[in-house]
């Protein structure tokens, strides 16, 4: 996994099947490199990219949060929000900060999650998910990490988890509707179609 986030670490091996052994860049001793991208997906293969040659493939995800009333920022410096080095406190503390005087019908936005997979061969598979949902005024809930306390789920495909924030799901609750499940599911389909048609006669 070309990450070293723990929490990202933690949400992905309750998602991939038990049989993957999924390593962090630095149980590797890999740096990150540097995410240029303009898009989740392209920072998402950067990422891959750069880990693949390291393993047999390697899995990266580029996810973030979307403000309409912010146009659409944080975005892909969703993590950099408030700075290069900046913690979630600092990011969440300066999204409060924008949306000081947005009001609660303007308060939409979504979590995004690009993942994408890299064989040492170089064979590149994208999928996509995220979830809706609005930014709150105050935080709540005490799991999750990054923005999860602020992200209150009003989305359609999940009605049973409306009201709640990301950070007051478990992780397998999480996993069931959030961005990163979304995309990481549609990014296991996309292999088994790739591995079914490779094996078809």
């Amino acid at each position: 996994m070309a990450t070293n986030n723990a929490g990202k670490l933690a949400e992905l091996r309750e998602l991939l099947p038990t049989s993957i052994e999924l390593v962090s860049m630095a149980d590797v001793g890999l740096v990150s490199p540097p995410e240029t991208g303009s898009t989740f997906a392209e920072n998402a293969l950067i990422k891959a990219r750069h880990a693949a040659a390291y393993a047999d493939g390697a899995i990266a995800d580029d996810s973030g949060l979307v403000v309409d009333a912010l146009d659409g920022a944080p975005g892909v410096r969703s993590a950099r929000f408030s700075g290069d080095d900046a913690t979630d406190a600092q990011n969440n503390a300066e999204l409060l900060r924008r949306m000081a005087n947005v009001s609660p019908d303007q308060r939409s936005g979504r979590f995004v999650s690009a993942a994408a997979f890299v064989a040492r061969n170089g064979d590149e598979i994208v999928a996509e998910g995220q979830v809706e949902g609005t930014i709150r005024e105050d935080a709540r809930g005490s799991g999750g990490f990054g923005y999860d306390p602020l992200f209150e789920i009003h989305d359609p495909e999940a009605p049973e988890f409306t009201g709640r924030t990301l950070a007051e799901l478990t992780i397998a609750e999480k996993n069931r509707i959030s961005h990163r499940g979304r995309a990481v599911r549609a990014l296991v389909a996309k292999f088994r179609e790739r591995q079914n048609s490779e094996h078809s006669p």
